[in-house]
């Protein structure tokens, strides 16, 4: 195996002593203008980068940012969303030459255990932290660590918050309206006629899970909907169960004329349920799904969904976190608000449906 080229390397090439390589390197005081660019010049042919681990030890920063995924690993090979997301993080930080190290864990737990070996290590500068929890245990984790960090999603409320928005003290958060997505869906449904609508919801210990749940409860009441019409099942967002839900509610006495579902995978999965089952889309069922893809737009019919700039939020999480790192106060941003976009999956219930 190759060695790695050191200091003494580059002092001995250069002929100068290490501690003149130490200044020129680390841009210091204490060596001629000409001295630096010859050490820099000789670092640069025997192919020198600066050891990370060491910088750490040494106080600078590790040049890296953490992204701990803690899912079910059969529902991520399927789902779009965590590869755009991680397509736009990584843009940013390329951008400013910091990267990014990944794992995924089997819960919650395991992830915390990760965020400690991190902090303890000095691996990362800061974490990325998705999923949010209604009972989170990151954010006082994270806070009593003294890692930067940003939440990509609205995070639950903190102990004695007025509302969901308030990051915890460490944490910044990239806020996505839910709320005002759910409220499109529902306009767009409610529009069409449809008075008995399920959303296929995720997992119902994410804040988000919960907070698309209360909204569509929300929206239903001001349309004078109570849960007997419109309501939410839970799913793990996998294929499967999404069929599965899809499969259950169609069986009722008075199934829905309508379906939301939580992502583009089990969107498309109820659609192969509806034709299993003989049941037209849209003549008989329209389908809206959260997060579009080009799962959405190849499926026939082309199905209705949010389109939404996920790279961009990725980007805006990891731009966040950069400027966490340098210095700047946690806070809340903003994300741009999906927009919902009508395609061949939705249209009016049948004539026969009673109201």
């Amino acid at each position: 195996m190759a060695r790695r080229p050191t200091i003494k390397d580059i002092a001995r090439r250069a002929g100068v002593s290490e501690s003149a390589v130490s200044f020129a390197l680390n841009d210091r005081p204490g060596v001629s203008r000409d001295t630096r660019a010859r050490i820099r010049g000789v670092a640069e042919e025997l192919g020198w980068q600066p050891n990370s681990a060491a910088r750490a030890l040494s106080g600078e920063r590790a040049g890296a940012v953490g992204l701990v995924l803690a899912r079910p690993a059969h529902t991520l090979g399927a789902e779009s969303f965590f590869l755009r997301l991680v397509s736009g993080i990584q843009e940013a930080l390329s951008a400013a030459g910091t990267a990014l190290l990944f794992q995924v864990v089997e819960d919650i737990d395991a992830e915390c255990a990760v965020h400690r070996r991190w902090w303890a290590e000095r691996r990362v500068d800061g974490v990325l932290v998705v999923d949010p929890r209604t009972d989170d245990p990151r954010p006082a984790l994270l806070a009593e660590l003294g890692l930067p960090a940003v939440t990509v999603g609205e995070p639950a409320p903190a102990p004695g918050a007025a509302h969901a928005g308030t990051p915890s003290p460490a944490l910044s958060a990239i806020r996505a309206d839910d709320a005002g997505a759910m409220a499109q869906v529902l306009d767009h449904l409610h529009g069409l006629g449809h008075r008995r609508i399920v959303h296929v919801a995720g997992l119902p210990a994410l804040a988000h899970t919960a907070r698309r749940i209360d909204s569509l409860r929300a929206e239903a009441a001001r349309r004078g909907l109570g849960p007997d019409r419109v309501r939410s099942v839970v799913t793990d967002y996998s294929d499967a169960q999404g069929a599965a839900a899809t499969r259950r509610v169609l069986a009722e006495p008075r199934p829905p004329t309508a379906l939301v579902y939580d992502n583009d995978v089990m969107a498309v999965a109820g659609r192969a349920v509806a034709a299993e089952l003989g049941i037209p889309v849209p003549a008989g069922l329209s389908i809206v799904a959260w997060d579009d893809s080009a799962l959405c737009r190849v499926t026939h019919p082309p199905l209705t969904a949010l389109v939404r700039d996920t790279a961009g939020f990725g980007r805006l999480a990891a731009e966040e976190l950069l400027a966490v790192v340098a210095g700047r106060p946690p806070g809340v941003r903003e994300s741009e608000l999906p927009r919902l976009e009508p395609r061949e999956s939705t249209a009016p219930p049948p004539a026969h449906t009673d109201s």
